[in-house]
């Protein structure tokens, strides 16, 4: 059962920036494995109906990545430029748009209650480049993503 609300997604007014802030009913550290292991990621990135492989994935300090949905509409691909113990700093290149890179930063904050909070901040080279991602449903693809690790994290909690 998600007893968590949607994500908040928000373009910062003063850089080209993009906020994602969302609670999960898990510890910083099943957060940061849930993001790390290839194999729990393929299981709940993305929007509902789209299945992804990973290409490659390394995800250590000066690590990449690469996946790509099984039907072929998408790929993404990054390098991991820190993996720490409740931070993860990576690049992020849809592409559908290779020239546009966002630098993101999650960092998954305990609160104290049986629940982490996850902000995500994705810093894109241009405001056109952070408005253009607004404007592609990602927010699908974070909320129903994030509704996926609910329930897979509720699963190895149960």
């Amino acid at each position: 059962m998600n007893t968590m609300t949607e994500a908040t997604i928000e373009a910062d007014p003063d850089v080209p920036m993009i906020h994602i802030r969302r609670d999960f009913a898990a510890t910083p550290a099943q957060l940061m494995r849930a993001h790390l292991d290839p194999d729990l990621y393929v299981q709940w990135v993305g929007p509902n109906g789209s299945d992804v492989r990973v290409d490659y994935w390394n995800a250590v300090t000066g690590g990449s990545w690469r996946f790509v949905s099984t039907d072929g509409a998408y790929a993404f691909h990054g390098c991991f430029h820190q993996v720490a113990e409740t931070r993860i700093v990576q690049t992020f290149t849809w592409e559908g748009m290779p020239d546009d890179v966002s630098l993101e930063t999650l960092e998954f904050t305990e609160l104290g209650d049986g629940t982490t909070r996850l902000h995500a901040r994705s810093l894109c080279d241009s405001f056109e480049a952070r408005d253009a991602w607004l404007r592609s449903g990602m927010e699908t693809g974070v909320n129903e993503g994030y509704a996926k690790l609910d329930e897979m994290l509720a699963d190895v909690t149960a």
